[in-house]
């Protein structure tokens, strides 16, 4: 993991500490659910990236962003 990378952190915590290292975000804290869907937003992220084949920190800011928006649209209740 280098350059630009997305870091996701849960406030509700539950008394746990939970860390999470994907390939573009780091995850911290956060109740069990709200871990469990960072990671879930973290897998799609890591998907899509792979699909186009650059890492968040290769990708055009705007490129970046679409990615993060739609893998949390894609997660979640």
């Amino acid at each position: 993991m280098g350059g630009r990378v997305l870091i996701g952190v849960g406030l509700d915590g539950d008394g746990q500490q939970r860390i999470t290292r994907a390939e573009n975000m780091v995850i911290i804290g956060g109740s069990k659910k709200t871990h469990e869907r960072m990671q879930e937003v973290a897998i799609l992220v890591d998907e899509r990236c792979r699909s186009v084949g650059k890492s968040l920190s290769q990708m055009e800011e705007r490129q970046a962003h679409d990615i993060i928006c739609a893998a949390m649209e894609n997660t979640g209740d």
